[in-house]
């Protein structure tokens, strides 16, 4: 069974500043290391992006992989799990909490990845606590230049 790994930081914002950045997918390239494209494919009956294509690239390793969106009620962030992969990635599991704190919002990423290729446990950690990392910190400079 796969393992979760996950990662928190805070960010000087509310938990709808944090949102507007977490679903705003077109402009994850911007932010995102590694994401090179991000395209809406289908909203949810509230309007919010409910299916996502993505394009990802980091050191000569490429993936494209459909995540499918769930939102927790009152802000609380958002999950997703695969809907197709081809490359470098074969599932990926997910989701960002959301948790007012009194800095702003605490940011907790969680995440299960199944590489398409083997790959011994340690190795898939590591790689897992760099995504999660990199996601935070770019995250929180995105949300706070706003």
């Amino acid at each position: 069974m796969a393992e979760q790994t996950e990662g928190s930081i805070e960010i000087s914002a509310t938990a709808e500043e944090v949102m507007e950045v977490l679903t705003d997918f077109d402009a994850y390239p911007e932010w995102a290391s590694g994401i090179t494209k991000a395209e809406v494919k289908k909203n949810d009956a509230k309007g919010r992006p409910s299916q996502v294509d993505f394009e990802v690239s980091q050191m000569g390793i490429g993936a494209r992989y459909t995540l499918a969106y769930r939102y927790r009620a009152q802000l609380g962030g958002l999950s997703w799990s695969t809907k197709s992969a081809s490359g470098a990635v074969r599932d990926i599991k997910g989701e960002y909490a959301l948790k007012p704190s009194q800095a702003g919002t605490t940011v907790t990423y969680r995440t299960t990845i199944e590489p398409a290729m083997p790959m011994i446990g340690f190795v898939k950690r590591q790689a897992e606590k760099t995504i999660i990392n990199t996601a935070l910190v770019g995250l929180k400079k995105r949300v706070e230049a706003r």
